[in-house]
C-alpha cells in the first residue's frame, strides 16, 4: 500500500465518512491494491449487521427509514447499504434508495450507501460482503443491508447477515403455502408491514402458528407487525432484532456464515476477469454468425 492508501484506511478506522466512501469506491471498481486494503482492515465482528428482505411492495425501505429515525434518535451511528436492481442494458442502478431515504443525509452519525447487483442473482451485490466489512471497521453501530425485491431467490442474504428480518405484506396470506418453501427458510424475524390493512391480524396469526409447526428449535421465530410509515411497531421490531443479537449463536450455524461468505470471495475472484458487458457485446458479434453455438461460445470463452 502507498502512503495514501496508509492514511485513508488510518481514517477509514477513525470513522470519516469521506474515508469510508473512497474505500467502498475502491473496492466496487476493484482498484488495483483493494485486496491488500481489504487485508489490513480491523474488522469489529461485534457489530451486528441485519438484512432486510422481502417480496416487491412490501415496504422494506420505509421500514428501514423507520429502524434509522429510531436508531439515531438515541445517538447510535448506522451504516446502511441499499441494493437497487441494475438495468441489463447500462448495468446501472435502476431505483436508488437513498432517494427515498433523503430525510437522513444531513444525519451525522447515518451514512447510506446504494450498489447495483451488476448482474447478481439473489438480491445481493457481489460487494456487498466486502463493503459491509469496511463498515464494520469504520466503528458504526448498526449495519443495515436492504436487498432488492425479487423473493424467494434473496436467500443469499442469509449468508452475510446475522439477523435476517424478511417483510411481509397483509395480501400475501394467499400465498402462505408458498412463503414456506423460500423465505420461511432464512427468517430469523418476521414482519407483517402495513398492518393497519383488512386482514393483517389475521396473516400474522397464521405465519405465527406455520412457524411453530415447523421442528423446534432454540429460536423462536417472531412475528412483528409494523406501520412503518407510522413508525408503529417499529420498537418491537428493534427489541427483537436485540434479542436475536444476543442469541447465542451455535458453532455449526457460525461455520456456516463464515464458509458462505468465503464461498462468496472465491466466486468473486474466480470470476474477477469476466466483463457482463464485455460478454455482451462478445455475443452480440458472435452470434451473428449461421453457426453459433452458445455451449461452443462459452467453451471457447473460458479457454
Amino acid at each position: 500500500m502507498n502512503a495514501t492508501q496508509i492514511t485513508l484506511l488510518k481514517k477509514l478506522h477513525e470513522g470519516d465518512f469521506s474515508a469510508l466512501a473512497r474505500c467502498i469506491s475502491l473496492v466496487e471498481n476493484d482498484v488495483e491494491g483493494y485486496e491488500e486494503l481489504m487485508q489490513l482492515l480491523q474488522i469489529n465482528k461485534q457489530i451486528p449487521v441485519i438484512g432486510i428482505t422481502g417480496p416487491p411492495g412490501a415496504g422494506k425501505s420505509t421500514l428501514v427509514n423507520a429502524l434509522i429515525t429510531e436508531w439515531s434518535q438515541k445517538r447510535l451511528k448506522v451504516g446502511v447499504i441499499a441494493i437497487d436492481p441494475t438495468s441489463p442494458f447500462n448495468f446501472g442502478s435502476l431505483l436508488g434508495d437513498r432517494i427515498r431515504m433523503a430525510e437522513h443525509f444531513n444525519n451525522p452519525n447515518v451514512f447510506i450507501r446504494s450498489l447495483a447487483t451488476r448482474g447478481s442473482l439473489g438480491g445481493v451485490s457481489a460487494k456487498t460482503l466486502e463493503i459491509t466489512d469496511l463498515m464494520r471497521a469504520s466503528g458504526f453501530d448498526k449495519i443495515i443491508v436492504e436487498t432488492v425485491g425479487v423473493g424467494q431467490s434473496e436467500v443469499e442474504i442469509v449468508g452475510m447477515a446475522d439477523t435476517t428480518v424478511v417483510v411481509l405484506v397483509p395480501e400475501a396470506g394467499d400465498e402462505i403455502q408458498g412463503i414456506k418453501s423460500g423465505l420461511m427458510e432464512i427468517a430469523h424475524i418476521f414482519v407483517v408491514n402495513k398492518a393497519d390493512r383488512e386482514g393483517a391480524a389475521l396473516f400474522a396469526n397464521n405465519l405465527h402458528k406455520l412457524l411453530h409447526e415447523r421442528s423446534p428449535s432454540d429460536w423462536q421465530i417472531p412475528v412483528v407487525q409494523t406501520v412503518a410509515s407510522q413508525l408503529q411497531g417499529v420498537p418491537e421490531l428493534i427489541a427483537a432484532i436485540e434479542k436475536h443479537a444476543n442469541y447465542a449463536i451455535n458453532e455449526k450455524s457460525s461455520l456456516f456464515l463464515l464458509a458462505s461468505k468465503a464461498y462468496k470471495l472465491i466466486q468473486h475472484q474466480k470470476m474477477k476477469g469476466i466483463n457482463q458487458q464485455e460478454l455482451q457485446e462478445k455475443i452480440k458479434a458472435a452470434m451473428s454468425k449461421a453457426d453459433f453455438n452458445l455451449y461452443a461460445f462459452v467453451n471457447q470463452y473460458m479457454a
